[in-house]
């Protein structure tokens, strides 16, 4: 891979244009044309990143500096692999050591330096089966690019993902080791009022963040919380009266 810095946009190239199958919608012609005109695509095959959602992280991260050498990473939701891939190489995860930990009920390629776990993280065992794989340490940095499949309805999409980014930071509270990362995608709207004050309760500092390669047209967006606090204390326990 090169240029792996995210700074920088892509080489301007010739547009190309789609034709309409008899096999495929006129919406389908529309996604697919949009897709192959994408800089961010283009860009994603040169440099060997397994999707365009890379430079997602790699520019959140730019800014951000959340991925360090030396890390534990979760990645849930990670498939195809790009976010495993940037934290993979940011944090200096190797075979012989792997650093990152990747989840997905999707089948993902091997990546060098990071574990891939088959599994569905909304499965019971799945936080426990996360726990083993990370050998008994606590992560620095737990990712979520996870997103409910769309139904067309705006409100049904945004609980269904909102869902999962509260399931997402349930399991980074758990996980995450003092001064930690979490980041998550969420829908334009942002974080519902519970999680963002259970994350603005939990961490030093709570961002709404669009990275410049999220769509303009798409309604993600991304929750950035770092400085996890620790789990603490929610009730003290009664004492004598």
């Amino acid at each position: 891979m090169t240029d792996k810095s995210g700074g920088g946009g892509a080489p301007r190239q010739l547009k190309v244009r789609v034709k309409t199958a008899k096999k495929r919608t006129a919406s389908s012609t529309r996604w697919l044309q949009r897709h192959l005109n994408d800089p961010y695509v283009a860009r994603a095959r040169r440099e060997g990143w397994r999707s365009r959602a890379a430079f997602k992280l790699i520019e959140m991260d730019d800014k951000y500096k959340l991925l360090k050498p030396g890390q534990r990473v979760v990645d849930l939701g990670c498939a195809p692999g790009g976010w495993c891939q940037v934290a993979a190489e940011r944090v200096k995860s190797a075979d012989g050591n792997p650093r990152v930990v990747g989840i997905d009920y999707l089948d993902v390629d091997p990546i060098p330096g990071v574990i891939i776990l088959k599994k569905d993280f909304l499965d019971e065992d799945a936080p426990q089966v996360l726990f083993d794989a990370l050998q008994g340490e606590k992560a620095d940095v737990v990712l979520s690019d996870m997103a409910a499949p769309t139904t067309g309805h705006h409100k049904t999409d945004h609980l269904r993902t909102i869902h999962l980014c509260e399931v997402a930071a349930e399991f980074a509270r758990e996980v995450l080791r003092p001064g930690g990362s979490f980041v998550a995608k969420v829908f334009r709207g942002g974080t519902e009022n519970e999680l963002l004050a259970g994350l603005k309760r939990d961490y030093a500092s709570v961002a709404h963040v669009k990275p410049p390669s999220s769509r303009q047209e798409s309604v993600e967006m991304y929750v950035v919380a770092r400085g996890f606090r620790g789990v603490q204390v929610e009730a003290a326990e009664d004492g004598d009266e």
